[in-house]
């Protein structure tokens, strides 16, 4: 959306000068972002992407470089510690991985202005079972 456009009644002006509508229209490039609020979402992405990794791969790395230790440690009456993480603390991580970017992702929309509500007029209305109104 160029300065000499006008913008539509609906469009809110965010931090960066650049409207809600705005931020679609622009290039995705992970390297440089064009807008702030691309740029504060990648960060929110590339850190889960670490944080996954770790949570993933720290597991079997962790077997890779201490074999005696993970195999010979036991936890909750028994269980090794290598399947303990790998079953019970991955997953686990992954999920609560989930929630945070979906939090993060929130709270970004609610900085930005940006909803995802769709507006409806009452001539677009459509009936539960699918028929017109």
């Amino acid at each position: 959306m160029s300065k000499d456009q006008p913008q539509s009644a609906d469009a809110v002006e965010t931090d960066g000068g650049a409207t809600t509508e705005a931020y679609l229209d622009e290039e995705i490039n992970i390297f440089k972002p064009a807008t702030p609020f691309m740029r504060d979402h990648l960060r929110v992405i590339w850190l889960s992407f670490v944080a996954w990794i770790l949570v993933v791969f720290g597991p079997t790395t962790a077997i890779l470089v201490a074999p005696g230790f993970m195999t010979e440690t036991t936890v909750l009456g028994g269980f090794p510690l290598h399947f303990f993480l790998a079953a019970i603390v991955t997953p686990l991580g992954a999920l609560l991985l989930s929630v945070a970017y979906a939090t993060q992702r929130d709270r970004l929309d609610t900085k930005y202005g940006i909803s995802h509500e769709a507006e409806t007029d009452a001539s677009d209305a459509v009936a539960t079972d699918g028929g017109d109104d």
